[in-house]
């Protein structure tokens, strides 16, 4: 915790029971909760961003969308539009959001996406569209109580777990870590690939203290694909790369961008960025001043098309621009074991 949130902690003390209260009306039905018409399957957090949720829902579709119809909903968050709205293939970032669209372009008309702020009253219209939907995954729905799923997976980072933050602003939890006891199943995320047993024990052992005894707890990492073209002039090969980024915790993407490329420059924005004509300036003042060295932007899936927008507006256009996909990486046996307890809970054959 920085030195300076000492001085935040009395904010973080009403924020505590302001969240304490609210849980407490749902979990006594003063406040009411909705069941949805459609199964439904929430990834969610204690914290802030940066714990991976787009990546594991892009998992779970990819894992399970052979076996039942599957549809996605998320908030939208950094949209400029309200209200529900399905993606199609004129949507933009602005309409629906950029992790929207990321998951629209991966899985298009096999896997309908959704977003809407009110969880409850979308899920109604979505079942309206279409009643063969046997499944609902949620983007970012943790602490949306209004909805009572059906399944919750809860989502926390190994570099910043829930056990070891403390409440905002003081630290990064929406909500105590008392709220793990909701989790029918916990995910620690981006994890290092040669994490030890020993190592997983102590956080398994730490978790427990706030999680319900039933929900087992698994270890995820980050895994990065072959990247592709988005916009530009078409190139074969490349090393040499301009790295941008808008995410909440960008560090892993640095770091095996660092370790695979020669990285000239990196240009580090806040998560959900829209980037303006003064942002592709700098890019372009950046790309000139290595222009021998012929480097192509890398950017990640999540900023692709934002970026591809500012390049069809004429900013950008004479740079390359590839995206470095990502992916969630399980240890084989406990990717097994988290997809059974999925497909058991739904029945899913």
């Amino acid at each position: 915790m920085p030195w300076y949130s000492v001085f935040l902690t009395p904010f973080s003390l009403l924020f505590r029971l302001i969240t304490a209260c609210r849980n407490f009306f749902f979990e006594k039905g003063i406040l009411k909760s909705y069941a949805s018409p459609i199964p439904t399957l929430v990834v969610g957090n204690l914290s802030v961003g940066g714990t991976g949720k787009t990546p594991m829902v892009e998992f779970l579709l990819k894992n399970l969308k052979a076996e039942m119809s599957l549809a996605t909903l998320s908030r939208g968050y950094g949209r400029k539009t309200k209200g529900f709205i399905q993606a199609t293939s004129d949507s933009s970032a602005n309409q629906i959001g950029d992790e929207p669209l990321q998951i629209f372009k991966k899985f298009g008309t096999e896997v309908p996406v959704f977003v809407g702020e009110d969880r409850v009253n979308a899920l109604n219209q979505i079942w309206e569209k279409s009643k063969a939907i046997g499944l609902v995954i949620l983007d970012d729905a943790f602490q949306h109580r209004k909805l009572f799923p059906d399944f919750k997976i809860l989502l926390t980072p190994y570099s910043k777990p829930f056990f070891k933050d403390y409440l905002l602003p003081a630290g990064r939890l929406r909500e105590s870590r008392k709220g793990a006891q909701r989790a029918d199943l916990i995910v620690v995320t981006k994890c290092p690939q040669d994490l030890s047993e020993q190592k997983k024990d102590e956080y398994r052992d730490q978790i427990a203290k706030y999680s319900s005894p039933k929900s087992p707890i698994y270890f995820s990492s980050i895994g990065y694909g072959t990247p592709y073209f988005v916009a530009g002039p078409k190139v074969g090969g490349f090393s040499n790369v301009i790295l941008i980024s808008g995410l909440a915790d960008d560090r892993l993407f640095l770091e095996y961008c660092q370790q695979y490329f020669n990285v000239f420059e990196s240009f580090s924005f806040g998560d959900h960025h829209e980037y303006t004509q003064e942002d592709a300036l700098k890019i372009i003042q950046s790309e000139s001043r290595f222009a021998s060295e012929k480097p192509v932007i890398l950017t990640t899936e999540k900023d692709a098309d934002k970026l591809k927008f500012l390049a069809k507006q004429g900013l950008l256009k004479e740079i390359p621009i590839f995206a470095l996909p990502i992916q969630v990486v399980f240890a084989p046996h406990e990717q097994e074991s988290l997809l059974s307890h999925i497909r058991e809970k739904f029945n899913i054959r």
